[in-house]
């Protein structure tokens, strides 16, 4: 089955934008209570993934915590440990299995590199849980 039968589309999900500030991740991050957030350009193309690990380290190396500081500080600014492996929109749900083990979310892109949506942990387990009864 395509991932696209399972994709969470880009219009649904909480994403951040390059041009952010630290600040503005954060607070995205908390209302949407996200721990990873995908990261895209103003293009919409998909550039990685932040989280709240990256966030706290650069914190640390930065020693502040001062939000007024963070509100001029981009989010590119941001060391990122690990990128969440992406998938393009013809793959199968099958092929991103073993991913959705190590990652809760696999970031789906068009063939222009453009970021669609995501495909939950969730939507895999309740796939594998529909083919399972069939």
């Amino acid at each position: 089955m395509n991932v696209l039968f399972c994709l969470l589309p880009k219009e649904k999900v909480a994403f951040v934008e390059d041009k952010m500030s630290i600040r503005q991740v954060m607070e995205k991050m908390e209302a949407y209570r996200y721990s990873t957030i995908p990261l895209i350009d103003e293009s919409g193309k998909y550039i990685g993934t932040i989280s709240e690990g990256d966030i706290l380290w650069f914190l640390k190396e930065r020693h502040t915590f001062d939000l007024k500081e963070l509100e001029k500080v981009s989010i590119l600014e941001v060391k990122r440990n690990k990128d969440n492996q992406v998938v393009y929109a013809n793959a199968n749900i099958e092929d991103i299995i073993e991913t959705s083990i190590i990652q809760n979310f696999v970031p789906v892109l068009d063939d222009r590199h453009l970021f669609i949506g995501i495909v939950t942990r969730k939507s895999i387990i309740q796939f594998l849980m529909e083919k399972r009864e069939k």
